[in-house]
């Protein structure tokens, strides 16, 4: 009877999926909502099962994404579908939030280095060189639109910053790859962890951002990161070049949100209005200098463990 019960339940849920990729594929709008919910399925049924069944759920889901949307289909599954299983294997191990989306975060990274590095082998689709061809043309038209208007003394500059816009869109790739993948986790988690609760999935509730603390070996990164770009000045374009910028913007941002977690961490001592706290998380997105006092407040927690002689001091 327990063996019939869980091939009915994963019947059920392998119709769910199918249902979800179909929807993604063929509904314009709606099916890009959609598609962050197809790795639910694979959620509740990692969640409560054997490896051994897991295996044979994913197989039977390859299989039955691929007659459902054929090779786009199948891709969905794949990039999803890995995330479902790592992050429902994981809440059945009874791993914190903050190791689910670590991990959340890789698989989907990983699905997406090779979704588009197969897409650009097999189907001659590169969204990098789709995405410099739709810049460059939109800023021949600017240059056109410019020439009519009589503002020939511009056109230099649009193809200055044109040119610098192409640049940035190769070399900053890897980043942005890694915050996609960062932001589809955490909407994933917002969509699908609510919903398993009610099938009586146990969810670890998420710490309170105050109290992060990154491991102090971040700092030590980025001043490898930094001493790496002064020692050897590698020219733009190379692929240290490309490598170290992408390292340092991501250590950045890591560090950016220990600052911000100790100023909560200071507020909340003070009884400060939790107001404040938001006005700094948009001021440090929008102000340059408030995100480098941001960072120098994360740098000190890191490396002078300021949060403790904090506590000490009260």
């Amino acid at each position: 009877m327990k063996n019939v019960h869980k091939l009915t339940e994963g019947a059920i849920l392998l119709a769910s999926m199918a249902a979800l990729i179909l929807i993604s594929i063929y509904v314009p709008l709606v099916g890009g909502i959609v598609t962050i919910a197809i790795p639910l399925p694979f959620i509740l049924f990692s969640a409560k099962n054997n490896v051994k069944m897991i295996t044979a759920f994913v197989v039977a889901a390859i299989f039955i994404s691929f007659f459902a949307g054929s090779l786009r289909g199948l891709a969905l599954m794949l990039i999803h579908g890995s995330a479902g299983v790592v992050i429902g294997y994981l809440l059945q191990k009874n791993r914190s939030r903050n190791v689910i989306l670590m991990a959340s975060t890789l698989t989907l990274a990983i699905g997406m280095v090779i979704f588009y590095s197969a897409s650009a082998a097999f189907f001659q689709m590169d969204i990098l060189h789709e995405l410099k061809t739709s810049v460059t043309e939109s800023i021949k038209q600017s240059e056109v639109v410019l020439k009519a208007q009589g503002q020939e003394d511009q056109i230099e500059k649009l193809q200055e910053q044109g040119t610098l816009m192409v640049k940035q869109i190769t070399t900053i790739a890897p980043t942005a790859l890694i915050f996609a993948a960062v932001a589809a986790s955490f909407v994933i988690q917002w969509i699908s962890f609510p919903v398993i609760k009610r099938f009586g999935v146990k969810v670890k509730p998420w710490g309170s951002f105050r109290n992060l603390s990154l491991p102090k070996s971040l700092l030590w990164y980025y001043l490898i990161a930094l001493g790496a770009m002064l020692l050897f000045h590698p020219h733009e374009g190379t692929y240290m070049y490309s490598v170290l910028i992408n390292v340092r913007a991501v250590l950045e941002t890591l560090i950016i949100v220990q600052g911000l977690a100790f100023l909560f961490y200071i507020f909340h001592q003070r009884s400060v209005a939790k107001g404040l706290g938001v006005l700094v998380v948009i001021l440090t997105l929008m102000i340059p200098i408030v995100r480098y006092i941001i960072m120098i407040l994360g740098i000190t927690d890191l490396g002078f463990d300021f949060r403790k002689q904090f506590e000490k001091k009260e």
